[in-house]
């Protein structure tokens, strides 16, 4: 029988009526609230069944909003201000001073406080209240709130895990502009919050499938049908442990066919509580996630204006398989039943599957129990006689929930306005309807393009740092450049400055005989020109590039801030050394060994700096870059200037 409701589930769903517009409603901030450690209601299943609802792609048949948490003036069109208050107030940090009042408003073991209490409920409201809302002004067909169906809050008190009833704000926003709303609960407890607050009225008729018989919250009794007004208008059908998918089915189809003949709704409200599915950690039916979504296709089938909520589900993984696949039902859209991967992927092991399946749990619920309580229930559905009606009025513009079209269009006004230099506003951003994986990094480009942020598209520039002679790609390590003679160029004490401070080392003063030699080759200019069609190294060390300043002003001294540089400068690139002196490649290699083996080597260099200092103020630099000064005296040892040239 199970594969007998899957096809014609699937059938209906398909080829039935035309497609609906439907909007789905969800804040990613609801999955960030927990009540407290080992509490079973657990907002995170929220998450989970939007992540499955993603990842089939639902969303390109269904327009997408996050509503506007309800405050507490919308929240006090159904409760009373000082409970309100209350739960606006309150928090962990400062509970124990409102102990009397946890006790008034039923605050306390399973109704906890936790941090964003409000906000939470602020959270589910405005969902249900937006939905109802936009069927009131035909936006849409069918508003889906899974956040919402809090059933058990009261007028002032928590109950049932529900502080702020989402539900009865939803309805009295439709009774704006209904004349008869319909309620249906599937939850496997007893929707007592909802059939209280319309238990005196026939403009709303609240039909209530639950468990019943020392069960939460121990109401709900055949004999409940409402009183006044109301007589007859409130429809409880209590069960028994176990029922099946297709006993299920064998009441709920008949019941909700008279409601809708007799009662003749403008609008409905169904809550899917997700606890009367098997394997609820608190349930106790034995129905089939197909069994579950058969109500909604059901409901669904009389083409009426709907608005579908959550409600309870304990276990998260069978309850967000669930909704997913109840939102697929609603859009119209077949879904295969191995889940596509996921973040939540490791919740639903070890089958990975949609579905959630019955169990060998014995069914309580005779064929004739079940019989007598349907005649019952259509007995009394009899003598509702006429369908309600109420007196012509007018209608007030503002909403209880949501936003009128005019407060729509000054919001996307006001968003222009304060962002001006922002092609998609807020508000804009959260109506848009993503296309392609939702949870992929390229959403983050997406979203820098819709607010004007453009990246270059093409190859990565190279960029070569002229200081060290290195190149670098992308931060990866290059060889270093090369000496016209083959030889690893060695950083010097100026590649090693900081390009930012404006001290600028002496690095030329402890070197002066070492410049006097390189005075000597400049004065040949051919043999100058030639070593530059061999290398293409300048002056300052830098491979291919101009000297982007003279030497006057790269070797100005300044002893008074800085000391003089332990590091011998190489010598000249691409240079010959003459027949009298020794190889210039050899002064790198020697000064460095002399710098390693005397350790008294800085403080002599201390002092030739400043005599060198007092030599080269008395002379003028040239303005070519490639001379230096030509006045100093020539060395008379040059081998003892190769092995130490910071010494001379």
């Amino acid at each position: 029988m199970g594969d007998d409701i899957r096809v014609e589930l699937g059938s209906v769903a398909l080829n039935g009526a035309s497609p609906k517009k439907v909007a789905y409603f969800y804040d990613s901030d609801i999955g960030n609230y927990a009540y407290v450690t080992g509490h079973p209601m657990k907002p995170h299943r929220i998450r989970l069944a939007h992540s499955l609802i993603m990842q089939y792609n639902l969303y390109q048949k269904m327009e997408i909003y996050r509503a506007k948490p309800a405050t507490r003036g919308e929240m006090t069109q159904f409760h009373t201000d000082d409970y309100i208050d209350f739960l606006q107030k309150v928090t962990p940090d400062n509970m124990d001073s409102f102990m009397r009042e946890q006790g008034k408003y039923n605050v306390g073991d399973d109704c906890p406080v936790f941090d964003g209490l409000f906000e939470f409920c602020g959270i589910s409201a405005g969902g249900s209240m937006e939905g109802a809302a936009r069927l009131n002004r035909q936006k849409c067909d069918i508003a889906i709130n899974w956040a919402g169906g809090l059933h058990h809050a009261k007028k002032c008190e928590a109950s049932g895990f529900c502080y702020v009833n989402d539900i009865v704000l939803g309805i009295l926003e439709l009774l704006r502009f209904k004349k008869r709303v319909l309620y249906i609960d599937i939850d496997v407890h007893h929707g007592d919050g909802v059939e209280e607050a319309f238990y005196t009225t026939d403009r709303v008729m609240t039909v209530s499938f639950h468990k019943y018989g020392e069960y939460f919250p121990g109401t709900g009794e055949l004999r409940d049908t409402g009183i006044g007004q109301g007589k007859n208008y409130a429809v409880n059908f209590p069960l028994r442990d176990g029922i099946t998918d297709v006993s299920y089915r064998s009441i709920f189809q008949p019941v909700i066919e008279n409601v809708m003949k007799y009662f003749q709704p403008e609008a409905v409200v169904l809550q899917c509580g997700g606890d009367s599915l098997s394997g609820d950690r608190l349930g106790c039916f034995n129905l089939s996630m197909d069994g579950h979504a058969n109500c909604v296709n059901f409901v669904k089938s009389f083409n009426l204006p709907t608005l579908v909520l959550g409600g309870g589900g304990y276990t998260m993984r069978n309850v967000a398989r669930t909704w997913a696949f109840e939102t697929g039902v609603l859009v119209g859209q077949d879904m295969e039943r191995t889940l596509p991967y996921n973040e939540y992927y490791e919740y639903y092991a070890p089958d990975f599957e949609l579905n959630v399946r019955s169990s060998n749990m014995e069914n309580s619920n005779s064929r004739e129990y079940l019989e007598k309580i349907t005649s019952a229930v259509i007995d009394n559905l009899r003598q509702t006689g006429p369908a309600p009606s109420v007196q012509l009025q007018d209608v007030p513009r503002k909403p209880f929930g949501g936003m009128t079209d005019e407060e729509e269009a000054e919001l996307d006004d006001l968003d222009e306005d304060e962002n001006k230099d922002v092609r998609m506003t807020e508000h804009r951003w959260d109506k848009q309807v993503e296309h392609e994986g939702e949870f992929e990094a390229s959403d983050d480009d997406e979203m820098a393009r819709a607010h004007g942020a453009t990246r270059q598209n093409g190859n990565k520039r190279t960029f070569t740092d002229y200081r060290k002679g290195e190149m670098e790609i992308d931060g990866s390590d290059t060889p270093r450049a090369k000496t016209a003679n083959g030889t690893p160029a060695e950083e010097t004490a100026e590649d090693a400055h900081d390009v930012n401070d404006d001290t600028i080392e002496d690095i030329s003063a402890p070197d002066q005989p070492e410049k006097d030699h390189r005075e000597k080759e400049t004065d040949k200019p051919d043999e100058l020109a030639k070593d530059t069609e061999k290398s293409n190294v300048d002056g300052d060390g830098d491979v291919g590039m101009a000297d982007s300043a003279p030497v006057e002003e790269t070797t100005t001294i300044k002893k008074e801030e800085v000391e003089p540089e332990t590091t011998a400068e190489p010598a000249p690139l691409g240079e010959k050394p003459t027949q009298d002196e020794p190889s210039n490649e050899e002064a790198p290699d020697s000064a460095t060994k002399t710098t390693t083996s005397e350790p008294k080597a800085t403080e002599e260099a201390a002092d030739k700096s400043t005599e060198a200092s007092k030599e080269k103020s008395k002379s003028e630099q040239p303005d070519d870059a490639m001379e230096v000064d030509t006045e100093k005296e020539k060395p008379e040892e040059p081998k003892e200037k190769s092995k130490s040239p910071t010494n001379e």
